[in-house]
């Protein structure tokens, strides 16, 4: 069993590690291949090209990029042509994606998509590109799933291997209690985004946040959570040229460590969100787009970067400010926010509680063991993991 898999987020990547090492757990002769990323080549994945370090958002940053994804496009369809595999697995990553699944299926390759775009959110008018070019969708959300199945597409409600990652993870206790410092003070974990495009754009306001805060509570430990190093370094570089009244504490590779030990959280709108649900800690959510326009400002406010956790509660359990244009107004409203919870125990405690409750429901691990069960169900039908339905019909009841 050969599978080519194309994931070209780091979140992406990293979930696709985790399917490999399942699927090999019972398929010893599973040859995995694709783009992806250092995660993907460091369990064994064959990989064509590093896909992420294309990872960009935005139009305008794309669009340098056009010469180099359609050259990797090329690159997957002389390899379908000269070697195809049992399948192809997409992984989130649409605008690159959509390439990929139509030279497969030009060439009569199965097609799955699994953490399919969030077409419900922004394009809803794509999903004919989904019935036309992908099999079969393996969702992550369960009101995703009712999304996908009411509009004609064949998928199967998963879950989340967001959650998967929280349940298997052994955190080092003694980083959260280094993180967390003496214990008396509250501590607050800023996690400023995994692009170093969201630094630029975020973090000088987080900065102006975390000042006007500390003005008020100068004892609040502020821990910084970074993806790369290079990252960190660059808000290093940023904080610097800025005259912030409290020291910031960055650690790299240590995200889960840096979320369990806060109170409370500061973030850059992500999936990331989806960890603050399972470890169930509140956050303020921030994310900067383009003076584009009224309308689209607010297009995007209202659907493109709204937090998953949101959206599974169908209201704002996680205080999220789109901004655009002058951030002035969004400081002061996310500098209140913070501010009513550091000062006021109870409130705090509120939003715990919600985020526990809303985790009791959705946050289940298996995501990853469900989609390698559900693969080897469809290249390998006589073997022992064909009886996929009992999965399948778990997820339809709870959704």
């Amino acid at each position: 069993m050969r599978i080519f898999f194309s994931a070209g987020e780091p979140s992406g990547d990293q979930h696709t590690a985790r399917l490999i090492e399942e699927l090999r757990k019972s398929s010893p002769d599973f040859q995995a291949e694709g783009f992806g990323g250092p995660a993907m080549r460091g369990v064994g994945c064959d990989l064509l090209f590093e896909l992420t370090d294309l990872a960009v958002m935005g139009f305008l940053r794309v669009l340098p990029l056009i010469a180099k994804f359609n050259a990797v496009a090329k690159q997957a369809e002389q390899h379908f042509d000269q070697n195809p595999p049992d399948a192809v697995v997409l992984v989130d990553f649409p605008g690159f994606n959509w390439w990929i699944a139509r030279a497969a299926k030009k060439r009569g390759i199965p097609v799955y998509y699994y953490l399919p775009p969030q077409l419900w959110a922004w394009a809803p008018w794509r999903i004919r590109k989904v019935r036309k070019f992908v099999d079969h969708v393996l969702c992550a959300l369960p009101f995703e799933y009712e999304w996908y199945k009411s509009r004609g597409v064949q998928c199967t409600w998963v879950g989340h291997p967001f959650f998967d990652q929280v349940a298997q993870k052994t955190l080092d206790r003694q980083l959260v209690e280094k993180f967390h410092g003496s214990g008396r003070n509250p501590v607050v974990a800023v996690l400023p985004g995994s692009r170093g495009h969201e630094i630029e754009k975020n973090w000088p306001v987080m900065m102006q946040v975390i000042k006007n805060v500390a003005q008020e509570l100068p004892d609040v430990r502020w821990i910084v959570g970074s993806y790369r190093e290079k990252q960190k370094l660059r808000c290093q570089e940023l904080e610097q040229q800025s005259s912030l009244p409290v020291p910031l504490h960055y650690f790299v590779g240590s995200t889960s460590e840096v979320i369990e030990a806060a109170d409370c959280c500061f973030m850059v709108s992500g999936s990331i969100s989806l960890e603050l649900l399972a470890r169930h800690k509140p956050g303020v959510v921030l994310y900067r787009v383009p003076t584009i326009g009224r309308f689209f400002s607010r297009f995007l406010m209202m659907c493109r970067f709204i937090s998953l956790p949101n959206l599974m509660a169908d209201d704002e359990i996680m205080p999220e400010f789109i901004s655009n244009g002058s951030p002035d107004k969004d400081i002061t409203r996310m500098t209140q926010q913070l501010l009513d919870w550091l000062k006021t125990p109870g409130e705090l405690a509120k939003a715990t509680t919600r985020m526990q409750q809303l985790a009791q429901t959705t946050a289940n691990p298996g995501a990853t063991k469900n989609v390698a069960e559900f693969l080897r169900a469809q290249m390998l039908p006589n073997s022992k993991h064909s009886d996929f339905a009992a999965v399948a019909k778990t997820h339809k009841r709870a959704a």
